[in-house]
């Protein structure tokens, strides 16, 4: 486990490196934006995929972490409660601290959203995570674009993983997840919410939360286990 955090941190680390030298985001960006028009190539008020990519599943997402938390809460004396109580405990955690983490992360590092920046008729430049402003353009309010937040409720769903026992079980779970994450984090693209960097990001920070949080977890049932133990 601490070897995967250890590879997952150099990842994200790599990942930041990689964007913040190169222009791979404006590159990539570029296609999803008609210049012609000054328009996106998919429309954010376009209903069905803002229903089915955004507010849906926005809702089935809450509607999961109340069930899971409502399980453990109500159902703790239930057979497949106790045999999945350290996965659901994961879980549990996962969706409710990644989302949280994304939040202030994005409320810290003022990074614009494509829409915004100029190249695209905003009116912010163009920054990256570990750029700064030109001295000459007057920022009025901080702005909340990094990492990518809506996908981040599809990746801590990743945490599904370590709910399973079976191998298959345990990639299907993973698979899926990324697919939501990724779904949602391709969805922002196409209507200039977020940078592909802000998505990859969020995807490797993620994981990166699950595994500690699974670790930590793991570590008190470990110790609880020896200690009671000990007792009898």
């Amino acid at each position: 486990m601490k070897k995967n955090i250890i590879f997952t941190l150099s990842a994200l680390i790599i990942s930041i490196i990689l964007f913040e030298s190169t222009n791979l985001d404006i590159r990539l960006e570029d296609h999803f934006y008609n210049f012609n028009v000054h328009k996106w190539i998919l429309d954010r008020n376009q209903a069905v995929f803002k229903f089915f990519l955004y507010d849906g599943i926005k809702a089935l997402f809450i509607v999961f972490i109340i069930i899971v938390i409502g399980s453990l809460a109500f159902l703790r004396h239930n057979s497949k409660v106790k045999e999945y109580k350290t996965g659901l405990i994961i879980v549990a955690l996962s969706t409710i601290l990644i989302p949280l983490t994304v939040g202030v992360l994005k409320a810290k590092t003022n990074t614009p959203c494509p829409r915004n920046i100029t190249r695209y008729h905003g009116r912010y430049p163009y920054v990256t995570f570990l750029g700064a402003y030109p001295v000459t353009f007057k920022q009025t309010c901080k702005i909340k674009c990094f990492p990518a937040g809506h996908a981040s409720g599809g990746f801590a769903l990743m945490s599904l993983f370590f709910l399973f026992k079976r191998k298959r079980n345990r990639i299907v779970a993973l698979t899926c997840a990324v697919g939501v994450g990724w779904s949602t984090g391709f969805y922002k693209m196409l209507i200039g919410d977020h940078f592909l960097s802000h998505t990859i990001d969020s995807m490797i920070l993620a994981w990166l939360v699950i595994l500690l949080i699974t670790l930590l977890v793991k570590h008190q049932v470990n110790f609880s286990y020896k200690l009671l133990k000990t007792i009898n």
